[in-house]
C-alpha cells in the first residue's frame, strides 16, 4: 500500500501485526507490575516507634505465687489449671506501671495502648498474635488480662479483638480453648493464613522481594497488634530461642525462615510497616504504633523447642515495646543467666544491630527491670 507524498505509511501485513500486538500486549502487562509493586519506605533504624514509651525497657516480675503447685512438664492444660489468675492479673498490672513508668495501672494502660488517629475505641481493631505450636501456648490468665484490659479500660468492643497464629492456629479453640475471655472475643484460629504478598525490607534479600503476610495487616484493616509470645528454645540460626520475634512466623510466611538466608527474613519481617506500623516514605518514621505490646508469657518455659513440654516452672513474665530488645533481654539475662541456656551471642547480638542499638544503648545497666 502506498501512502500519500509526505507520510510515513507502509505497508504492514496480517503476521506483522500479530507480531506487534503479542510484544505490546505483554509489554502493557508487564509495565502496570513496575507501578503496582512499587516498594515501600524502609523503617528509619533507631527511630522512635512508640512514642509514649521506653522503646528499650524491658521490665518482668519472678512469682511463685502465679502458680498453685509445682508440675514442669505438664500439659497446657494441666498449666492452665495451676494459674492463679488473681496473681497473673495484679503483676500484669505491676508490669504495665513499671514499662509506662506511672503510679496507677489504668493509667499505664492509657500510655501503653494508643488509639489510632481518626477512629474512636468502639471501632478500633486489635489482634493478639498468640503462638500454638506444639504444646506450648499462651495461658489463659495471661490472655483473658490483655482481653479485659482492651475492653474494659480502653473501651474496645470483644467482637474487635481477634486472637490468630495463621500457621499453626487450625485447631486453637479445640486445643486451646481460652477461658475468661470477654464475652464476643474472636479466637480466629488461622485467620485465612498468610495469604497476601507485601515486600519485606532488607536484609532479606536486598529488600527486592515479597513474601505472604496476613492479610488483614497488609490492608491495614487491624490498627493494634498484640504480641504474646512463648519462653522456648529454637535453633541456634535464630540464636536458640523463639520469642517475640519469631512469633510471627505465624503471621508471615515461614516458609522462608527455612530456606537460606532464614535470620535475615526473621529481621526483617519484624521492620515491616505490617508489624511496626504505617511509615512515612520519606523519613522511614513510624507514623502510628501498630505493634503496641510484645509479652512473653515464661509461666512455664523450655530449654529446647519449640514443640513439646515446657521443661521448666518458671513462674515469670516479661513485657515491652520492642521486640528485638525484649528477645535480646530475654535470651541474655532470662534464659543464658537466670535458666542457664546460652544463646548463641553472635545471631543474638544482630537482634539489636539489625534495628540500630547496642547493649550499651539498654537502659538500667542491661538488665531487666524486675517488679
Amino acid at each position: 500500500m502506498e501512502g500519500r507524498k509526505g507520510t510515513n505509511m507502509r505497508r504492514v501485513t496480517r503476521r506483522g501485526f500479530i507480531k506487534k500486538s503479542i510484544i505490546m500486549g505483554a509489554a502493557i502487562t508487564a509495565f502496570p507490575t513496575v507501578l503496582i509493586r512499587k516498594a515501600r519506605g524502609a523503617w528509619a533504624r533507631k527511630t522512635v516507634v512508640h512514642p509514649n514509651v521506653n522503646n528499650l525497657r524491658v521490665v518482668g516480675v519472678k512469682d511463685t505465687r502465679m502458680t498453685k503447685e509445682h508440675k514442669p512438664a505438664s500439659s497446657w492444660s494441666t498449666q492452665d489449671e495451676l494459674v492463679n489468675t488473681e496473681v497473673v492479673w495484679e503483676n500484669m498490672d505491676k508490669l504495665a506501671c513499671t514499662l509506662a513508668e506511672t503510679r496507677g495501672s489504668r493509667e499505664a494502660w492509657r500510655a501503653i495502648f494508643i488509639k489510632p488517629p481518626r477512629k474512636s475505641w468502639s471501632d478500633t481493631v486489635v489482634a493478639i498474635k498468640t503462638n500454638n505450636i506444639g504444646q506450648q501456648h499462651t495461658r489463659s490468665a495471661v490472655m483473658a488480662k490483655i482481653c479485659h484490659t482492651l475492653t474494659n479500660e480502653m473501651g474496645v468492643k470483644p467482637f474487635n479483638i481477634h486472637i490468630y497464629d495463621a500457621c499453626h492456629g487450625g485447631f486453637m479453640k479445640r486445643y486451646t480453648p481460652f477461658a475468661g475471655l470477654p464475652e464476643g472475643c474472636q479466637v480466629e484460629g488461622k485467620w485465612g493464613g498468610s495469604n497476601k504478598l507485601t515486600p519485606v525490607p532488607a536484609p532479606w534479600r536486598k529488600g527486592r522481594s515479597e513474601s505472604e503476610c496476613l492479610k488483614y495487616l497488609v490492608d491495614g484493616s487491624i490498627d493494634i497488634l498484640i504480641n504474646i509470645a512463648m519462653c522456648k528454645g529454637h535453633s541456634s540460626k535464630f540464636g536458640g530461642f523463639t520469642m517475640t520475634m519469631k512469633n510471627h512466623f505465624g503471621t508471615f510466611s515461614p516458609r522462608p525462615g527455612h530456606e537460606g538466608g532464614s535470620l535475615d527474613y526473621l529481621l526483617a519481617i519484624n521492620q515491616t510497616s505490617e508489624i511496626l506500623g504505617p511509615m512515612d516514605k520519606r523519613t522511614g518514621k513510624v507514623l502510628f504504633p501498630r505493634q503496641q505490646l510484645c509479652i512473653v508469657d515464661a509461666l512455664w518455659a523450655s530449654r529446647g523447642g519449640p514443640g513439646g513440654n515446657p521443661s521448666h516452672q518458671s513462674n515469670f513474665i516479661a513485657m515491652g515495646v520492642l521486640s528485638p530488645v525484649v528477645d535480646y533481654q530475654m535470651a541474655t539475662r532470662f534464659r543464658g543467666e537466670r535458666m542457664g541456656w546460652e544463646p548463641n551471642m553472635k545471631v543474638t547480638r544482630r537482634f539489636l544491630a539489625e534495628f540500630g542499638y547496642s547493649e550499651s544503648d539498654l537502659p538500667s545497666g542491661c538488665k531487666i527491670t524486675e517488679v
